[in-house]
């Protein structure tokens, strides 16, 4: 595919059979909710960790909530890029950016928004 990289789950392949196969392109890894996950992500040289799910979700089922407490404790130890992922929309969005999130991750209220298109949903955040 020719791919800039990917993203593995935590049930998906491990990070260093990735690393072997991807070389040095960009591996992220989902850590949930736990700051352990994302300490053997980074030592594993994940090039950024996801936490989440933030909010409620209808893309996925929740098995892990995240929250700001753990996003600042998290950027207090780890240097490594941190995506926030789950229910991101744009009322919720500015709130982890203000507690240093590097990426958020959003489709559902892009992709899957009742009231606006991809387009003008976007625009919504700003």
């Amino acid at each position: 595919m020719d791919a800039d990289g990917c993203h593995l789950g935590q049930n998906d392949m491990s990070l260093l059979r990735a690393r072997e196969i991807l070389g040095k392109k960009i591996i992220g890894i989902t850590c949930h909710n736990s700051i352990q996950l994302a300490k053997t992500a980074v030592k594993n040289k994940a090039d950024y960790i996801a936490f989440g799910a933030f909010n409620f979700s209808k893309t996925k089922k929740i098995k892990y909530k995240a929250n700001i407490s753990l996003l600042k404790r998290s950027k207090k130890i780890i240097k490594t890029p941190i995506v926030a992922i789950g229910g991101i929309n744009n009322n919720n969005y500015k709130k982890l950016l203000l507690n240093k999130a590097n990426f958020l991750a959003i489709s559902g209220y892009i992709w899957n928004n009742k009231k606006l298109k991809p387009l003008e949903a976007l625009k919504k955040i700003k």
